[in-house]
């Protein structure tokens, strides 16, 4: 069945309608002789129903209605049996199809119980009239009105199963779409936060120094040479991945924990000190788990940097038997407010814990300083890895 909204008209099948009703009633009308014989009116009558068969998907209620009209008033003449029906079964199919079972279903119910009607009752008092009772062929006309619903009812509810299955690949394909696209933003902002803030801090030392202090000056640009060659490099990485149309792997291998010493050499030349300290005998993360634990950390030293006076800050690994935990702490005070809630970098850090079954915290200690501390599930962490690689 097209839908009622496209704008084409059935014209061959209600072409082919129409000759099965003709050629098919010119047949059945030679093995029955008690009946009327076909004669212009009944022709015209044959045809009216395939012709208004013709606006079914615009107006499919009252296509139906119609053709169970054009047909009784055909069987009510008495003009012989025969395919006279199957306009009125296709108008059926389209109403059910278009949404209006109800209508249908009275529509083809008041048919029959009109063709019983006139054939049983209203006869016997017409003159001359034999009684037209054939219970062996309106038992057979019920058994076919019950196919034709039985049938309808189907292809109604294969449709709805096709529409709903459709529906739930899109709404998948779009949840698939958004999870990747916030992931990109993700690490998109973990290397730019990180790098733009040291070379932010950079950048105003230099020019703090290039008059007094050229040579202390020239290292400070040669940090934001290298923060920037190491951003650019992370975000070509990024890029690379979204360009390949197979979804490949990229090319080089996603950050880790064993990077740390990378985020700490970054912080010292910005100006933060960074005392690193390890738990627990380290075992292999996934890789998922893994860049989770590194931009973890490295937003936590880029939230230090960037918002914190103090000038040292305290990163603990600690390994547990379930469990990887996390800890930055600086000593404060403030230089501008922590955002606890809603800042980009937290609520990233929280999308990435959360993806693996763990869970963040971050906000001021009573000393005045600020802590963010994560806890990874190693077993969940491990099965999300999994996962994604029998993908």
């Amino acid at each position: 069945m097209r839908r009622a909204d496209d704008g084409r008209v059935p014209w061959r099948s209600s072409a082919a309608v129409a000759g099965i009703q003709v050629i098919g009633s010119a047949f059945a009308s030679r093995g029955q002789p008690e009946r009327l014989g076909l004669d212009v009116a009944a022709y015209v009558l044959l045809l009216l129903g395939p012709a208004m068969l013709l606006l079914r998907h615009r107006h499919p209620v009252a296509v139906t209605t119609g053709t169970a009209a054009v047909a009784l008033v055909y069987l009510v003449i008495g003009y012989p049996y025969g395919p006279v029906f199957v306009s009125v079964v296709v108008a059926f199919f389209a109403a059910v199809a278009a949404g209006h079972r109800r209508p249908a279903w009275i529509a083809l119910g008041i048919l029959y119980a009109a063709h019983l009607l006139v054939g049983h009752w209203l006869y016997r008092w017409l003159p001359g009239a034999a009684d037209r009772a054939d219970w062996a062929r309106e038992l057979g006309t019920a058994a076919w009105l019950l196919a034709i619903v039985t049938g309808a009812e189907v292809l109604r509810v294969r449709r709805e199963q096709a529409v709903q299955s459709r529906l739930a690949r899109e709404e998948a394909e779009r949840r698939r779409v958004n999870e990747e696209r916030l992931r990109i933003a993700r690490e998109l902002h973990d290397v730019l936060a990180h790098s733009i803030s040291v070379i932010n801090v950079q950048a105003g030392v230099a020019l703090a120094l290039m008059d007094d202090h050229p040579e202390q000056a020239r290292t400070a640009l040669t940090t934001i040479k290298s923060a920037s060659k190491e951003a650019l490099g992370e975000v070509r990485q990024v890029l690379d991945t979204l360009r390949a149309p197979d979804g490949s792997a990229p090319r080089s291998p996603a950050p880790g924990l064993d990077r740390l010493p990378e985020l700490t050499e970054q912080a010292a030349a910005a100006g933060l000190a960074v005392d690193t300290r390890t738990v627990g005998a380290p075992v292999a993360l996934s890789p998922g788990a893994d860049l989770a634990a590194f931009r973890i950390v490295q937003e936590a030293l880029t939230n230090v940097v960037r918002h914190s006076r103090s000038r040292t800050a305290h990163v603990v690994i600690e390994y547990g038997p379930e469990h990887l935990e996390l800890r930055v702490d600086d000593g404060g005070p403030a230089a501008t407010t922590h955002d606890s809630g809603g800042g980009n970098g937290l609520v990233g850090m929280r999308e990435r814990v959360a993806a693996l079954g763990g869970s963040v915290e971050a906000g001021p200690r009573g000393d005045g300083g600020y802590r963010v501390r994560a806890r990874l599930p190693l077993t969940r962490a491990a099965a999300v890895a999994e996962a994604e690689e029998s993908r």
